[in-house]
């Protein structure tokens, strides 16, 4: 699977174990785990509580061209009418 998130390595530039953060979420280490490896990835709310646990901006939480893929004018256009279609 490709890499989409950069969690294991901010995990390591804070000083703080997968352990740690599985407890902070109350989720299981395996999970976590999934998550560092890119096996699986977290939803976008957890994404956010990550963030704000590891004391980054979620930008940061992110590999650079999954942050290019969410600001492309494709993923925009396609979020406006997914937005349009729930209203």
């Amino acid at each position: 699977m490709e890499d989409i998130n950069r969690i294991k390595m901010v995990l390591f530039e804070k000083k703080r174990t997968s352990r740690w953060l599985s407890q902070q979420l109350g989720v299981t280490p395996s999970t976590v785990s999934k998550w560092c490896t890119n096996t699986s990835q977290p939803d976008v709310a957890c994404l956010l509580k990550i963030a704000d646990l590891l004391e980054v901006d979620i930008k940061e939480l992110l590999v650079r061209e999954y942050k290019q893929f969410l600001l492309s004018q494709e993923f925009n256009k396609e979020f406006g009418l997914l937005s349009q279609s729930h209203k």
